[in-house]
């Protein structure tokens, strides 16, 4: 069990909420994308949000910065949290034009707002949940899209509330977080994108 939970956790990693929701905008979209096109964003997305942050994880190791993957100290998570701002503001500002992609444009605006909440607690010596954080903001994401272009994904919203629920146990079984944690972090995701929807739904 211990095992399988792990794996959820590696799965679920928040890193992958980036990606996670640009390849639901475009799956979910009804307005036509030539592939090469989706490429164009989801490829740099793709690196920015995911390669780098590893090679940025393996850098902090070495020097002893980090210890584990899920950065569980509160000192360990400011200099990941520093990175990926930086990383999210340049997918902003250089690979998503506000003009062309408004749905795409505010939700990274949403995590942007939400990583900037989760590190400002850490000066306050409060842990949240990066992973529910992550699932709160996908949730949210994914019901704005349904109610945006009058789509059903129902069942795309519940697997992803399910999983939501998947994920929590895991953290807790692992003891990687308190259910407050879990909570704050889960409501910190939600908020973040439902405070940008009405710029764009």
């Amino acid at each position: 069990m211990k095992v399988l939970l792990k794996a959820i956790s590696y799965v679920f990693h928040p890193l992958f909420i980036p990606v996670a929701g640009t390849a639901a905008y475009f799956l979910i979209t009804p307005k036509y994308t030539p592939l090469s096109v989706q490429g164009a964003f989801f490829f740099p997305i793709f690196v920015l949000t995911v390669i780098i942050p590893i090679i940025t994880y393996f850098i902090l190791r070495n020097l002893g910065l980090a210890s584990s993957v899920f950065m569980s100290d509160l000192k360990e998570r400011k200099y990941p949290m520093y990175v990926h701002i930086i990383l999210l503001l340049f997918v902003i500002y250089k690979i998503i034009p506000h003009s062309n992609i408004v749905e795409l444009y505010f939700y990274f605006v949403g995590l942007v707002i939400a990583a900037l909440t989760a590190l400002t607690l850490l000066f306050f010596k409060t842990k949240i949940s990066m992973h529910l954080m992550g699932m709160g903001s996908l949730v949210m994401f994914l019901t704005s899209l349904s109610i945006h272009f009058e789509v059903n994904i129902t069942l795309a919203i519940s697997i992803a509330t399910l999983l939501t629920g998947v994920v929590a146990t895991s953290r807790l079984y692992l003891n990687a977080h308190t259910p407050i944690e879990l909570v704050l972090g889960f409501f910190i995701g939600f908020l973040s994108q439902l405070l940008t929807i009405r710029f764009w739904l």
